[in-house]
């Protein structure tokens, strides 16, 4: 588990250097030339900073082993951390607002220059390769700081998109195009703010991880198991608690009926990646409950043969 801390860490380290450079880039250039919408792309991508400073707060907490206060670990840390990812994002939109009113209110038409253009090229390719490569090992992970981390730069090349159809909107003539991609720019932020929390909503919530089906099929694969029931599922993707009810037979003795217990374990974390923990319950399974399982296992054995 360590390793996979090390790995989102490093990558975090990476982006947050990428990210320092280009917000260095677009925002000393933008308030040289009076470029609003290359600036708010600057501070977009300062924000982006100090949302992988804000992720490399939270993975370290969330790399602490479980304590007595915390006996399932402090993976959570690294969800309030997406969550806070979100926070910046909305904060970021409410300064971009007020700059763009005042400027529809008080235009000032922006220099834009060759480099100007320079720039927003060479910015939007070091924000695709990042985006691209963090949301691609976020997702590889399970990690959800890497994948909302990545949405918030995903943004950022929407966003550099949009500065550079304002400058050609200037050069035509056309200053007031500066302000509107920068509400444009708003715009984006904030939806992608919306999903980071919706995402984070469901581990904080305790959203079903898996699907119910695959783990009462995998349970009733195990030999003794004749029924699963009161499935319940939580957690990121990368550590997933599954706890479930199974029938065993009555007649069988402790040792025996734990061994089946451990048996359902082992098959439902060898065969779903990411799951963590397998509390299995054992319950008798009476001849009643046995005979209406025989009974409908024989229907769909029927409709299969006619299939």
């Amino acid at each position: 588990m360590m390793a996979y801390y090390d790995t989102v860490r490093r990558t975090l380290i990476m982006i947050l250097t990428l990210n320092l450079s280009v917000a260095l880039l677009k925002g000393s250039y933008g308030l040289l030339t009076n470029s609003l919408s290359m600036s708010a792309d600057g501070l977009h991508s300062l924000f982006d900073s100090s949302s992988n400073i804000i992720g490399l707060v939270g993975i370290t907490l969330a790399s602490r082993p479980p304590d007595e206060e915390h006996p399932y670990g402090h993976a959570k840390f690294e969800t309030f951390a997406s969550v806070s990812v979100a926070v910046l994002l909305f904060a970021t939109c409410f300064l971009l607002i007020i700059q763009a009113a005042d400027r529809f209110q008080n235009p000032l038409s922006p220099r834009v220059t060759q480099l100007s253009f320079t720039i927003m090229a060479v910015t939007l390719i070091i924000n695709i390769a990042a985006s691209t490569y963090e949301n691609m090992l976020g997702k590889k992970l399970g990690s959800t700081i890497l994948v909302a981390d990545s949405l918030h730069t995903r943004s950022d090349i929407f966003a550099s998109a949009g500065v550079i159809l304002g400058f050609v909107a200037v050069k035509m003539g056309y200053p007031l195009a500066d302000p509107a991609i920068a509400l444009f720019i708003c715009l984006l932020i904030a939806l992608t703010g919306l999903q980071i929390m919706r995402d984070s909503s469901k581990v904080l919530l305790d959203r079903a991880a898996i699907d119910k089906k695959m783990i009462a099929d995998l349970a009733r694969s195990v030999a003794g198991v004749g029924s699963c029931h009161d499935i319940r599922t939580r957690g990121p993707a990368g550590e997933v608690y599954v706890d479930l009810h199974i029938g065993v037979d009555p007649s069988l003795s402790i040792d025996e009926a734990h061994e089946v217990s451990n048996a359902v374990e082992l098959v439902i974390k060898s065969s779903i990646e990411g799951v963590k923990d397998v509390l299995v319950h054992l319950e008798p399974w009476d001849e009643a409950a046995r005979a209406e399982n025989e009974k409908v296992s024989n229907i769909h054995q029927r409709m299969n043969r006619r299939g």
